[in-house]
């Protein structure tokens, strides 16, 4: 719908959660350059006090606020006193999440189970919590935070690639909804960016980007609108294309890719 809402730092501020590393953090400081009043949340308050810091000077500022995404009830205490203290919520970023590499012997339940809490529910939690409130005022952009990961499985990521694939099509259903209350919902699908979760990885990463790089193309995409924001281009295209393939023909050429037919069970 071409009348759908885009955020502006003077209709409010920005929220972006999982802000202590990562892409939270460099997105977080992206908005802040482009003049938000960013409320950073995290567990852990030092550093989003350090990223805080390091906002001094820019064009807006960071607000930090520590909050655990997946405690439903404190996320919707967070956005009432955000909303109370500094604004409106215009733009969420939803991006809190966490990465397991799994096998399947020894079979982690608990790492699937923590993976989902806060990759999924703990998204859910953030929609409950500010949803509402934009829907109320007819005014409010919401991106989530996959990951190409989520087109189809990959090796070692069934937890991570499975809560991506469930964001993705969270996304793609409430979408409906969301273009007929003239709200903007969207998802990031990143490719492998230069962050604490990539440096688990001991497989090939091709399109390695930086997280500078990563920020202001997420941030480029708030502006321009759409429901995907993905990058590398490249990268995406390859998975997407992959993913049409034949079941039998897609396992062997992830294999092949990813050096995984060499691997010991």
């Amino acid at each position: 719908m071409a009348n759908l809402y885009r955020a502006s730092p003077k209709d409010g501020i920005a929220w972006v959660t999982g802000a202590s590393s990562g892409i939270g953090r460099g997105t977080a400081l992206e908005l802040a350059r482009r003049g938000y009043t960013v409320v950073a949340t995290a567990r852990r308050v030092q550093e989003l006090e350090h990223l805080a810091s390091e906002a001094k000077g820019l064009s807006g500022r960071i607000v930090p606020a520590t909050c655990d995404v997946t405690d439903p009830e404190s996320m919707v205490w967070l956005v009432e006193r955000l909303e109370r203290e500094h604004g409106d919520i215009v733009l969420a970023f939803l991006n809190a999440g966490i990465y397991f590499p799994l096998r399947a012997n020894p079979f982690d339940a608990e790492a699937f189970r923590k993976t989902f809490d806060v990759n999924v529910y703990g998204v859910i939690n953030g929609i409950a919590a500010v949803l509402p409130r934009m829907v109320k005022r007819k005014r409010g952009q919401i991106a989530l935070n996959g990951s190409v990961a989520g087109y189809g499985g990959l090796p070692r990521a069934a937890a991570y690639a499975g809560s991506k694939a469930a964001l993705i099509a969270m996304a793609e259903s409430l979408k409906f909804d969301t273009d007929l209350l003239g709200l903007t919902l969207q998802i990031v699908n990143p490719g492998f960016v230069e962050t604490p979760l990539t440096a688990l990885n001991d497989h090939p990463m091709p399109f390695l980007m930086k997280l500078d790089e990563a920020s202001r193309r997420i941030c480029d995409g708030f502006e321009q609108g759409g429901f995907e924001i993905t990058f590398p281009k490249r990268l995406a295209f390859i998975l997407k294309a992959l993913n049409l393939l034949p079941y039998r023909a897609y396992f062997g050429l992830i294999a092949a890719m990813t050096g995984w037919n060499n691997k010991a069970p």
